[in-house]
């Protein structure tokens, strides 16, 4: 994408108003609402499990913006792990291929962005990582081993079972504490 375009749109992105999540995905921009108590219980429940198995060197972050301009995607998880230098930054931006992982509870308004929109990207932006959990179909779904295309490996559990979740992380997601929509 021309730098130039994606610039243009990034403004664009940053110009809305407080209260809504946005990212960039080629030339549309996608907004979504703020989460509800469950999608936040969901996410906690994982993310305890995966800060118990951070090496030293990772940080989580729930809102930071992961931007891949020379593909033209910005994109913001539900909840990703960072190099510590990565977050040393005034800025709400990293770029994408510092990202351990990146994990997405699916919306309920609009699922097609996780499971169309970010399958395509995040293995473009570099992501070595991506753990979907739908809470609408009681699944959680973890693809690796991206090639800087596409995603070439993809797990699929349903909530009860557990996950291995490969290194830095290497443990074992347990999924009995996530609640359905």
């Amino acid at each position: 994408m021309n730098p130039e375009h994606f610039a243009l749109l990034e403004e664009a992105r940053s110009s809305l108003p407080n209260g809504f999540k946005v990212e960039l995905s080629g030339d549309i921009i996608v907004m979504m609402v703020s989460p509800s108590g469950l999608h936040q219980r969901n996410l906690l429940t994982v993310r305890r499990q995966f800060d118990a198995h951070t090496p030293p060197d990772l940080l989580p972050s729930e809102n930071t913006d992961l931007v891949s301009p020379h593909v033209g995607k910005s994109r913001n998880p539900d909840l990703t792990y960072l190099p510590t230098a990565a977050l040393e930054t005034t800025e709400n931006q990293v770029p994408a291929e510092r990202a351990a992982i990146a994990v997405e509870l699916v919306s309920p308004s609009n699922p097609e962005n996780d499971w169309v929109g970010k399958v395509r990207d995040y293995p473009l932006m570099g992501i070595p990582l991506y753990l979907l959990i739908d809470a609408r179909a009681k699944t959680v779904t973890l693809f690796s081993r991206p090639d800087g295309t596409r995603y070439h490996r993809r797990e699929d559990i349903e909530f009860g079972e557990t996950l291995q979740i490969p290194a830095p992380f290497d443990f074992e997601l347990v999924t009995s504490g996530l609640l359905p929509y």
